[in-house]
């Protein structure tokens, strides 16, 4: 397989970052490729410096693979940088090959596309603290991006504030909701039934703060395309065939997984002895959030692709 040639400016360049790395105690590189680089070399340059290559070109990712460097495969769509290298940092975030309190050095190209040319140290913490609308629209999910984020919004702060000093754990199951209905049972008295459904929106403070008491209960919460909590304590019965998790995660997790991959749904799990937040479509881990000090900050982004 021919490769690009690594021209002396960026060997200077990855050296640059190793040192960089180093100097601000960084645990992994995080290459945005657009060409065939020797990735192998470039690993050689780090010296040590865990790397990670992120691309949606299909010839670029074929070529980390044969050299055994891990991959983070990006959605091939015009994106801006900003956007890719937030995509590259969640997808590496949801893979578990960093950690959310991590910091990493990212090595992309910031003014011309050919050409690899800026290195930037993102903590990661901070980074999603600043989440875009970006990183739940482009989950392929016939959810409200506007439903989707009420969600998450309280999933974060259930995982961050717990309920009465205690730790709280419980999903949120949101779309397609007369599937799951199906596939689930009471597990509880459903403390939502019987009322309108303008009395069971996620937009109001009062539902959102009953939410956070039943959460406290064993039982997931189905909530419509359009926001109103359908059930609550409910007992999901999806099958758990041919899912993969990361070890550690417990039958919550596995729940959850089992659920958005049998009704096209996404699954969203608050660990009770982390506070981490995951979010689960179709089977897998597409996004995953721990718990901060600090309210999450939406921010809009223009998607524009990169400059020709």
């Amino acid at each position: 397989m021919p490769r690009v040639d690594l021209p002396a400016s960026l060997i200077s360049l990855f050296k640059a970052a190793r040192k960089v790395a180093t100097d601000t105690e960084c645990k992994a590189a995080i290459l945005l490729a657009e060409a065939e680089y020797d990735f192998s070399e470039v690993k050689k340059l780090l010296r040590g410096i865990p790397l990670i290559v992120a691309s949606h070109l299909p010839e670029v990712q074929e070529a980390v693979k044969v050299d055994e460097i891990t991959l983070v495969p990006l959605n091939h769509e015009p994106q801006t940088r900003q956007v890719q290298l937030s995509q590259s940092l969640l997808e590496a975030i949801a893979d578990d090959l960093v950690q959310t309190g991590d910091r990493v050095v990212a090595i992309y190209s910031g003014f011309e596309r050919e050409n690899l040319d800026t290195l930037s140290v993102i903590n990661l913490s901070e980074h999603l603290a600043r989440l875009t609308t970006r990183d739940l629209q482009r989950l392929e999910t016939q959810v409200p991006l506007q439903t989707l984020r009420k969600v998450v919004d309280l999933a974060v702060e259930i995982g961050r504030e717990g309920r009465e000093a205690k730790k709280v754990g419980t999903i949120f199951v949101v779309g397609n909701h007369r599937k799951v209905m199906e596939m689930s049972h009471e597990g509880i008295h459903d403390p939502f039934r019987g009322y309108a459904k303008k009395e069971k929106m996620i937009t109001s403070p009062r539902v959102r703060e009953s939410i956070k008491e039943i959460a406290q209960i064993d039982g997931a919460f189905v909530i419509s395309s359009d926001g109103c909590v359908m059930g609550s304590g409910r007992i999901l019965d999806a099958p758990a065939e041919e899912l993969t998790l990361s070890k550690g995660l417990g039958s919550r997790h596995w729940a959850a997984a089992a659920i958005s991959k049998a009704t096209n749904s996404i699954a969203i799990a608050i660990s009770e002895s982390t506070g981490t937040v995951r979010l689960f479509q179709d089977g897998i881990v597409v996004l995953r959030i721990e718990p901060m000090h600090q309210a999450m900050k939406w921010q809009d982004v223009e998607i524009e692709p990169p400059g020709e």
